[in-house]
């Protein structure tokens, strides 16, 4: 059946389509059919028609997933387990290509100090003097840090042995991040294993919180007996230092890092530590 006034129905239609939101119906409200000239509607004249709703769009066809060939920190577990002495795992150390920071240092800082010692010191990072000379612990801390060790018998040529949690000097001596800790993760817990020390002395708040899992500031843990803990391993005593360089920018603090040094010989002479004399 012909509705009597196509022209309303369509104007209808119209204002249907858009109330429901597309906008396209618009024109059709302004439509209006041709009219011969005795006023009928000229039948040869068709309306628009309505306009369609958009289809689905075919669903996004997902590549192969990309595969990454290399993990650095992978490597790094794989290489450090392949070391059966300390100088293999030196070696393997500076040829080691994993981490970012080794592009803008000048060298590898991975230790120094006797391999056969039974304190084992832990730092954080290489400054601008380490990185320069390829030892840890030599620029002015760690000129302290020898006259500290040297008044209770310590010293790294005979009995002490020192390396770091990075091995490679941070831009502008900045924290090292959690990544980069972990890419030199594993070269540390090797030569802890290799190393089998029997004392640990962390050297600053970083060192301290990164190998003893502790949250405490460093004068609350400093010159407590602590253990070290690795699988495979049993426990091992642990002493938190006073970082060197902060004794340098703090002066008034050498009293309690003297504190923390009798203690740390006391436990040396407990587990049986040779010292040599006390300077």
């Amino acid at each position: 059946m012909t509705h009597p006034r196509p022209d309303l129905a369509l104007q209808a239609l119209a204002d249907f389509w858009v109330d429901m939101g597309l906008e396209e119906a618009r024109a059709l409200r302004t439509w209006r059919p041709a009219r011969s000239a005795a006023g009928s509607t000229a039948p040869a004249i068709r309306p628009p028609s309505a306009p369609r709703l958009p289809a689905d769009p075919p669903p996004a066809q997902r590549g192969a997933p990309r595969k990454i060939n290399n993990n650095p920190i992978n490597d790094a577990k794989r290489l450090a387990s392949q070391a059966e002495s300390l100088a293999e795992l030196r070696a393997i150390v500076e040829q080691y290509d994993g981490c970012p920071l080794k592009k803008a240092a000048k060298t590898t800082v991975v230790c120094d100090g006797a391999f056969d010692a039974d304190v084992m010191i832990v730092g954080e990072a290489p400054g601008g003097e380490e990185d320069a000379r390829g030892l840890p612990f030599v620029g002015r801390a760690g000129q302290l840090l020898d006259r500290m060790l040297a008044t209770v018998g310590l010293t790294r040529q005979a009995n002490v042995y020192i390396t770091n949690l990075i091995y490679w000097r941070p831009p502008g001596n900045r924290d090292p991040s959690p990544v980069e800790m972990q890419m030199c993760a594993p070269f540390l817990l090797r030569q802890i294993e290799l190393k089998k020390p029997k004392l640990l002395l962390t050297a600053g708040k970083f060192a301290t919180h990164a190998m003893l899992n502790k949250e405490d500031g460093i004068m609350k843990l400093r010159g407590r007996k602590l253990s070290y803990m690795q699988d495979g391993m049993a426990a091992i005593p642990c002493i938190p230092m006073l970082h060197p360089a902060y004794l340098l920018r703090n002066p008034a603090d050498k009293a309690k890092a003297w504190d923390d040094l009798r203690t740390i010989a006391k436990l040396c002479d407990d587990l049986g530590i040779k010292r040599g004399a006390a300077v």
